[in-house]
């Protein structure tokens, strides 16, 4: 997997916090790049997606 750029990123604040986003803390999202301020945020928001897909199939988490 390519590596993500903070410069590729679309927002500058984290959802979650509202604090600047961080290189560390990046994750794809379709073909976007979306940061956070930490690894937790970023790990958080993967299991709300997961959640969300897997309920639009049908599924609980």
């Amino acid at each position: 997997m390519p590596e993500l750029n903070i410069e590729d990123c679309i927002n500058d604040t984290c959802p979650w916090s509202g604090k600047p986003v961080k290189a560390d803390s990046l994750t794809r999202l379709g073909e976007q790049i979306v940061g956070f301020c930490n690894p937790g945020c970023r790990d958080k928001f993967a299991k709300a997606i997961d959640h969300f897909r897997l309920a639009a199939n049908g599924r609980s988490a």
